[in-house]
């Protein structure tokens, strides 16, 4: 290996660490989204719950989820040991570390800045879910659904997306299984964003809404959050920490115009995500509300995280725009539902991540396909509003009702399993005085210790 080939490698290495990073930062940014948007006593509750999802969320990666997602044995050339549906037992616990990294090899990095960038992603989807079960959810049912996330159920939807015999992935070698490009979700609408999204779904509807939401003639009743400046703050951190999310994605360093490109059309989708979201508010209640906007923001980064590598800078405003309409639509169908989310998680995650997969099946433009798929067998296979059929769309069709199926499936296992246990919810007295006081020894805010001191 050359001089120029080993500082290569090693700036990969050093671009993957950043992207993991700054997509760990995300949890800062959902911890303050989380705590400005529920009442200030459940802010403790809220907070080490996002502290947990990165503790308990690596350990049960590396533990489970890791091998689950991408272990293949050596053997792998069909059958069983190839099953393109989860991991088949391969690299447990890291253990090809030696044959994979070896100690003096320049490439070596990749494969544990490789882990970093995947535990960051993973933390990231059990987040979702904890706002969606906001306010009302016991901590031991929290700690049951962030293992069962993050070891199996996740697991399993990055196998069929991101691995290398994945049924629905792309990246197979030769042509993907579903033929044309496989599903294309490049960093993750459907992959981690729906999968989070449509467990947060689940979860609200079992746990039931917050005592005191709708009224007995079913009227929704506001529960507004404490603090606009925390959801505001936890927004800006998410925005930016999705520039590790996508750019980050294309992992090398080498395709530093792709990562380019892509910061561009993250950009965009958020900006108009934003823009369309305080209009359609304004619109229907004359009112310039902090958090629609900031939900906005986050309908439009996760529509375009999927398709960013592969639409144009004018589509990715159309489907930031298009997405935050999602989210505000379902937003309030969910309500219309007598279904509680908090933070409207699963509209911005779960419906948004949706519409990013199907995006990539309208509007993904043959030459940044063929650049940055180029699947065998896919070069006529592109967005069919561009002339490439309906293979495409197809495939992005079926890869939607396919993690739906199996996250809403598992998850209503997983959170009926702890409603009939007794397991799920706290009860009423307890939410009604507080989390942080019945649970967490006192409020986060101490106002009336300083009034105190002050008299």
């Amino acid at each position: 290996m050359t001089d120029a080939d080993t500082n290569l490698s090693n700036l990969t290495t050093l671009w993957l660490l950043l992207g993991a990073y700054m997509v760990f930062l995300m949890q800062a940014g959902f911890a303050l989204l989380e705590a400005g948007s529920v009442r200030a006593k459940n802010t403790k509750n809220i907070l080490i719950k996002n502290l947990m999802d990165g503790c308990l969320g690596a350990l049960v990666w590396y533990f489970i989820g890791y091998h689950l997602a991408y272990g293949t044995k050596d053997s792998c050339t069909g059958g069983s040991d190839c099953n393109g549906f989860v991991g088949n037992g391969a690299d447990v616990l890291m253990n090809k570390a030696a044959e994979l990294a070896p100690l003096g090899n320049a490439g070596s990095g990749h494969y544990y800045a490789g882990w970093m960038f995947q535990w960051a992603f993973a933390a990231a989807a059990s987040t979702i879910v904890s706002g969606a079960v906001a306010e009302r959810c016991k901590f031991g049912a929290y700690l049951a659904y962030t293992a069962a996330l993050t070891g199996v159920i996740y697991p399993v939807v990055v196998n069929w997306g991101w691995s290398a015999h994945g049924w629905l992935s792309p990246w197979t070698g030769t042509e993907p299984y579903l033929g044309a490009n496989g599903m294309i979700d490049f960093a993750g609408s459907g992959i981690v964003h729906m999968t989070g999204g449509v467990a947060a779904l689940v979860g609200a509807i079992f746990l039931g809404p917050r005592t005191g939401r709708f009224s007995p003639s079913g009227e929704c009743i506001d529960m507004p959050g404490h603090s606009s400046v925390l959801v505001a703050l936890g927004t800006f951190i998410l925005w930016f920490g999705w520039y590790g999310f996508n750019p980050v994605s294309t992992l090398a360093f080498e395709y530093m115009e792709t990562a380019a490109r892509v910061a561009v059309t993250t950009t965009l989708g958020a900006a108009a995500g934003g823009v369309t979201a305080l209009s359609i508010h304004y619109g229907f209640t004359k009112s310039l509300d902090v958090g629609p906007m900031c939900n906005g923001i986050l309908a439009g980064l996760v529509a375009i995280t999927g398709n960013c590598v592969v639409i144009e800078p004018w589509a990715a405003a159309l489907i930031g725009a298009i997405g935050a309409a999602i989210y505000y639509g379902f937003s309030a169908l969910l309500r219309k539902l007598k279904i509680d989310d908090p933070l409207d998680a699963s509209s911005v995650h779960g419906a948004c991540g949706a519409w990013g997969v199907i995006a990539a099946g309208l509007f993904a433009k043959q030459k940044y396909v063929l650049n940055d798929y180029g699947a065998e067998g896919g070069a006529d296979d592109y967005g069919a509003l561009y002339g490439g059929g309906g293979k495409q769309l197809g495939n992005q069709i079926a890869g939607v009702l396919a993690i739906i199926a199996w996250v809403g499936f598992t998850s209503s296992v997983l959170f009926g399993v702890l409603k009939y246990a007794g397991m799920l919810r706290v009860p009423v007295e307890e939410e009604e005085v507080g989390l942080d006081t019945s649970h967490h020894g006192g409020n986060a805010y101490n106002f009336e210790k300083e009034l105190d001191s002050k008299a």
